[in-house]
């Protein structure tokens, strides 16, 4: 494993959700991967939490695409996986991700499933696993991982507020399907939850739509925050 992967979590006040994920990477950790964690400016305590849990902690702008690019930078595995903080990943996908990664496949990402309990979040984590599948296509939660040097030769993530992951998802398409591996992960259904289970759906297709018609990412990002539609 020496080498070949580096985990980059972009966190911004995930001193609740980071420790749990850290604790799902540790056996990872021990056989070899790389752990990074980049900060863009928490004040809960999040930095202080992974002291002795990743290989390196680094300060970034605020900004998922800023502070993976940051995480990429400084990497040195052959693969850069991308996780979110609110993730939870189980050592069934850590084993499905180590045999896809030794087929070198260009890129990949996982199915997904959502936290919360009932029978309607289940139902959206399959859909976006389906979409993905069928697109090519994947969101920031599903776990994108993508070799670093080609990774690099793009560019990096679009410096955007927004659809950064759609970004470049689009452009790795243009070079290769994905590696699309099944045990899923879990993330977060606060926002689902916070905001309404079906208000969110339609947001998200909004924003998507809207996104492939030319809207401005700043834009698009407004509207996220407030949870309001276009």
């Amino acid at each position: 494993m020496t080498a070949l992967l580096s985990v980059v979590i972009p966190v911004r006040n995930e001193a609740q959700a980071l420790p749990c994920l850290l604790a799902d990477l540790a056996a990872l950790r021990a056989a070899g991967a790389e752990v990074i964690v980049v900060d863009g400016g928490s004040s809960d305590g999040t930095c202080e939490l992974v002291q002795g849990q990743v290989d390196q902690l680094l300060s970034a702008g605020p900004g998922r695409a800023l502070q993976m690019n940051a995480g990429a930078a400084a990497a040195r595995g052959e693969y850069l996986w991308f996780v979110h903080a609110d993730t939870r990943i189980s050592a069934e996908s850590i084993r499905s991700l180590i045999a896809a990664l030794d087929e070198r496949p260009l890129w990949g990402r996982f199915d997904v499933r959502l936290s919360g309990t009932g029978l309607a979040l289940k139902l959206i984590g399959w859909m976006i696993s389906l979409r993905s599948r069928l697109t090519g296509v994947a969101s920031g939660d599903q776990g994108i991982f993508v070799a670093r040097q080609h990774f690099n030769h793009l560019g990096g993530y679009a410096q955007i507020p927004l659809m950064e992951d759609l970004q470049l998802c689009r452009q790795l398409n243009a070079q290769a399907r994905p590696r699309c591996l099944r045990p899923p992960l879990s993330t977060s259904s606060r926002r689902w939850e916070q905001n309404g289970i079906w208000r969110t759906v339609l947001l998200m297709w909004c924003l998507r739509i809207a996104y492939y018609c030319g809207a401005s990412p700043e834009k698009l990002a407004r509207h996220y925050r407030r949870g309001s539609l276009l």
